[in-house]
């Protein structure tokens, strides 16, 4: 297959909540520059350059600009398909795919992850090519290296998928890792546009219909509010991961994080060299002293307009303050 035929098609939605108050609605974590000096955004569009000559960004009217602005920055030619109203990864992937001629190998990432061990990951992504070219619709199952509660998981036998299972408790987390069958779910996904469609159309007709309508509306790539507004909102695993019969999983040995919560992010600084006191507490945001008395394992988030403190372990509640502000001060989440 011709290089030319593959796009890499890249996810951008997210709002971060699980990173507040690092991450807001004006500035999602994807576009957060805290990372060797990168964003997220624009370490995922590196990563990919020399697998895919075609790149395609899937984005929401709110924060396009910032994809716009890292792109033309390094004069990097892309697809930009802006998305009205968020309507959940089904109708977003289905917008690329419509975009896309029938042949076209997508490659679908989000946004928002690290992912080191580069030759294992191209090694993970010819495979992938492979089987879609073949008519698989292909995830990205990471090899656990601890029962994380945070993720999603994937039951397998070889490369086809028994399951997906939602995120789990510690002891169900630690009782997958235990049978050594179950992969992270990336929410990476590798297939033929035409197979892709053709399998939201079977298992998710109103989506497949519903995104059709509002991609033939576009206007040089946005897509239209009213129409947008039809579409179910329903993630690509509950509308074909699940149900199709044409899923494989490749099992991928990068090393990859979500940086879905302070403690990915954590442990992502500290492999990079950032400091750390010797009860393993953390600054992020500033350079001014901080010290930390009878506290391990903290961390301090440090903005202009909001400070957060956890504990590193309770990562995860930080989507309880957002939900808190959400309703009591939503002026601090912009």
């Amino acid at each position: 297959m011709e290089k030319k035929s593959i796009s890499h098609v890249i996810l951008t939605g997210g709002v971060g909540s699980r990173l507040w108050p690092l991450s807001r609605k004006s500035r999602p974590k994807q576009y957060l520059e805290i990372f060797d000096g990168k964003s997220l955004f624009e370490m995922t569009v590196d990563r990919n350059s020399n697998i895919a000559d075609k790149i395609m960004v899937v984005g929401n009217i709110d924060n396009c600009h910032l994809s716009k602005a890292i792109l033309e920055k390094s004069n990097t030619s892309y697809v930009d398909i802006i998305e009205s109203t968020p309507r959940n990864t089904a109708a977003a992937i289905a917008f690329a795919a419509f975009a896309s001629d029938p042949d076209d190998v997508l490659i679908v990432t989000p946004s928002d992850h690290i992912i080191g061990d580069m030759q294992s990951y191209e090694e993970a992504i010819d495979e992938a090519i492979t089987k879609a070219i073949d008519g698989y619709i292909v995830t990205f199952g990471i090899i656990p290296t601890k029962p994380e509660i945070g993720y999603g998981y994937i039951e397998r036998k070889g490369d086809d998928v028994i399951s997906f299972r939602e995120k789990p408790n510690q002891v169900t987390a630690a009782d997958f890792i235990a049978k050594g069958n179950f992969l992270w779910n990336s929410g990476m996904f590798c297939f033929k546009a035409s197979i892709f469609l053709e399998e939201l159309k079977t298992y998710a007709p109103k989506v497949y219909e519903k995104a059709k309508i509002a991609w033939d509306k576009n206007v040089d790539g946005v897509i239209d509010f009213n129409a947008s507004m039809e579409i179910p909102s329903i993630s690509v695993d509950y509308a074909v991961m699940e149900r199709s019969k044409k899923i494989k999983v490749v099992s991928s040995k990068f090393l990859w994080s979500d940086l879905g919560s302070f403690e990915s992010v954590y442990d992502y600084l500290v492999s990079i060299g950032h400091p750390i006191d010797k009860n393993r507490n953390m600054v992020i945001g500033t350079d001014t002293y901080t010290a930390f008395i009878g506290m391990k394992d903290a961390i301090f988030i440090y903005t202009e307009t909001a400070h957060l403190i956890l504990q590193k372990e309770f990562s995860q509640d930080v989507k309880n303050v957002y939900g808190m502000l959400e309703r009591e001060n939503p002026s601090l989440l912009s």
